[in-house]
């Protein structure tokens, strides 16, 4: 293969016209040059110069690997910049992955606030509810919103940070008699029918048992629609109540009240998880400043 550093020897004997001249203005030697292109002759298996007189001219191989070390040099040159922009965290792409109601009122206004610092980072949205972090233990995705349970992940390669602790609200029909009340006692809850959403496994389910369990009260789970959005409509339907966190609340159902809560105030706990390789780029900083904003 051939060595492009030997390469850009034989551009600068080419334009300098002398392996003498070509050598004072790389700082070598002249045997230090003629050796680099003796090697570099065996490489290409074809002469690269022939005697011109008492100096030497390149011959069409020679030439044709000049003009290609010429373009190495541009190549090599508008990489280092690319990547120095990429460093500075100014260019490039990052890939970042989230839950369902996190696309609702929580990314939006973060990507806005994102490309309005970094006009020239384009933003790779996907929304999943599950495997987000082994995305980014795959090297799929960049940056991942997501919930924790009651650890914590430890991964190899990822950093987590705690963003927010969304509260859920209580959900009720109208004319329930607990619309009176704000907050609402969980325990007071004990008798109710439930329209619970995500309550058998998974994180979210993690934090409602353990609400629950703190309040002495087995709710009755009559129903688990798969999104906020039914579990809404279910509610306003008069079929039961339901704990619905504050991002899964936009819009509001029209036919429903709804109230906060307390002894205890259940709480969705969000955390963001960044790649090792990207957490040092401004780019990964600035989102990561604007997404803890937005939460705020």
């Amino acid at each position: 293969m051939l060595d492009v550093r030997r390469l850009q020897v034989l551009r600068a004997v080419v334009n300098s016209g002398s392996v003498s001249a070509a050598a004072d203005n790389l700082g070598y030697t002249p045997s230090a040059v003629s050796q680099q292109l003796g090697v570099l002759e065996r490489e290409a298996g074809l002469p690269l110069f022939e005697k011109a007189g008492r100096g030497i001219r390149p011959t069409e191989a020679g030439t044709m690997l000049a003009e290609r070390a010429r373009k190495l040099s541009e190549i090599l040159t508008e990489t280092e910049a690319e990547l120095a922009e990429r460093r500075a965290g100014r260019t490039g792409v990052l890939r970042v992955r989230f839950f369902q109601s996190a696309g609702i009122a929580l990314i939006p206004p973060a990507v806005a606030g994102f490309r309005a610092r970094c006009p020239d980072v384009r933003l790779d949205l996907g929304m999943r509810e599950d495997g987000l972090l082994e995305q980014l233990v795959e090297g799929a995705a960049d940056v991942a919103v997501f919930v924790v349970g009651r650890e914590v992940p430890a991964l190899s390669g990822i950093r987590v940070t705690h963003l927010i602790d969304e509260p859920y609200r209580l959900v009720l029909p109208e004319g329930h008699p607990l619309c009176a009340q704000d907050p609402v006692d969980l325990g007071s809850l004990a008798g109710e029918s439930w329209v619970q959403e995500s309550f058998t496994q998974g994180p979210c389910a993690e934090s409602l048992q353990d609400a629950f369990a703190a309040a002495g009260i087995t709710p009755n789970v009559t129903l688990e629609p798969d999104s906020p959005q039914a579990a809404q409509g279910f509610v306003a339907a008069g079929l039961g109540v339901s704990l619905i966190p504050r991002l899964g609340l936009d819009p509001v159902h029209p036919n429903v009240a709804v109230r906060s809560l307390r002894k205890p105030e259940p709480v969705r706990r969000i955390h963001v998880a960044v790649r090792e390789s990207v957490a040092r780029l401004s780019s990964t900083r600035i989102l990561l400043e604007t997404l803890s904003e937005v939460a705020g």
